[in-house]
């Protein structure tokens, strides 16, 4: 029996974020808008599609991207207002197929071929979708459909913004050869200088090459390049991804010098990291500090302990102990991240074997409890009052 090709779709929410602004805010309509921080280190997380006509894209400074557009409105983000928007529409995923893989608030690929008796081509299943999310978030998204993850995301960018590309599987060739060979999966700008030096321009250039010439040149991504250059990608739409590991980082807009605010920060982003822990059922056995200093310097340093925790402070004061190991102390520090890692299902095991383990963990969840409740603002630890005045 044969079985019938793959019809995998990726959707891609049109400038998700400054879409979300002008859908709210009809002021900003047809007008260049990112989204970001205005301070001196602010960079830009989201472009409108009026502001990118200007060469403005996620991840430019925001100093910058001003350069280019004067007249840019600059926009706060409203992450809770995103991540609502953004259950809504994978609400909208859902009612097509279980095999929706998460890629980012934004972005999903979707496993159709098993359900289009109930629900049609993987086309019409992608129009569908397009309309529902318009009618019912007022919001746009493109569509590609391939009969694979890789193909179907090369296919998504191709009539952006609020449009659809299908890919069939006798149009793979025509398509793909005339691509330049960045467009394919890892060819980052290290990659592309290489190939180019051997004169790989277009991914036609590179099917010239044998799967054992590109191993010795690229390594072990060598045969991947070989199947990617045939459109070739077996990977399924994995709908749940395993959590690694739990992080949050800050950079400051000055760098910090005071030992005191340093250790206010520890402490903010251990509880961040140990908040988003509790709340996903989780506890991590492998804790890592990260330090970026003024000159751009980065090291980290981690700690394995001996039992997996979500506990706040036997977390700060290892994290603080890891801090000791590094110059943050004594040289300024521009960036301060935190990460809980090697991460299991939360099964009440005791920490550290010590007595004020349990008074901890209920500190832990009555705070949880209050700002469930209340909000973020509802309790703050005395020693982070002051933060951000020192």
């Amino acid at each position: 029996m044969t079985l019938p090709p793959r019809q995998i779709l990726h959707l891609d929410m049109d400038a998700f974020f400054a879409s979300v602004e002008q859908r709210d805010f009809p002021e900003l309509r047809g007008q260049p808008v990112v989204v970001g921080g205005r301070s001196g280190r602010g960079v830009v997380s989201a472009a409108s599609y009026e502001a990118r006509k200007f060469g403005i894209h996620s991840a430019m400074s925001m100093s910058q991207a001003l350069k280019r557009c004067p007249s840019l409105l600059v926009q706060p983000g409203r992450m809770a207002v995103y991540k609502d928007v953004s259950r809504s529409v994978f609400d909208i995923f859902h009612r097509y197929t279980d095999l929706v893989e998460k890629l980012s608030v934004d972005e999903a690929f979707l496993d159709v071929t098993g359900c289009q008796r109930l629900h049609g081509t993987g086309r019409e299943i992608a129009e569908k979708i397009r309309s529902e999310v318009w009618k019912e978030v007022s919001l746009t998204v493109s569509a590609g459909i391939a009969p694979n993850k890789f193909l179907a995301k090369l296919a998504s960018d191709v009539n952006k913004p609020d449009g659809l590309f299908e890919l069939s599987p006798e149009e793979i060739d025509p398509f793909l050869l005339s691509l330049p060979i960045k467009r394919l999966w890892g060819v980052g700008p290290k990659a592309q200088e290489r190939l180019q030096r051997y004169g790989i321009e277009t991914v036609a250039d590179l099917r010239e090459y044998s799967i054992e010439w590109l191993e010795q040149q690229m390594g072990s991504w060598g045969p991947r390049l070989y199947d990617l250059c045939r459109g070739q990608d077996d990977r399924s739409v994995e709908p749940e991804t395993e959590i690694q590991s739990i992080g949050h980082e800050d950079t400051y807009s000055r760098d910090l010098c005071d030992s005191d605010r340093i250790r206010q920060e520890i402490l903010h982003l251990t509880e961040r990291v140990t908040m988003r822990a509790r709340k996903k059922g989780v506890r991590g056995k492998t804790l890592t500090v990260k330090v970026r200093y003024g000159d751009f310097k980065t090291c980290t340093r981690s700690a394995t302990l001996p039992h997996p925790t979500d506990q706040t402070m036997p977390l700060y004061h290892q994290a603080m102990e890891l801090l000791e190991k590094t110059e943050a102390m004594d040289r300024p520090v521009r960036l301060l991240g935190v990460t809980l890692g090697n991460l299991g299902e939360d099964d009440q095991v005791e920490l550290f074997e010590s007595p004020n383990n349990k008074d901890n963990e209920n500190l832990d969840r009555a705070i949880d409890s209050v700002r469930d409740r209340f909000g973020k603002i509802g309790l703050v630890r005395g020693s982070l009052l002051d933060r951000g005045k020192k």
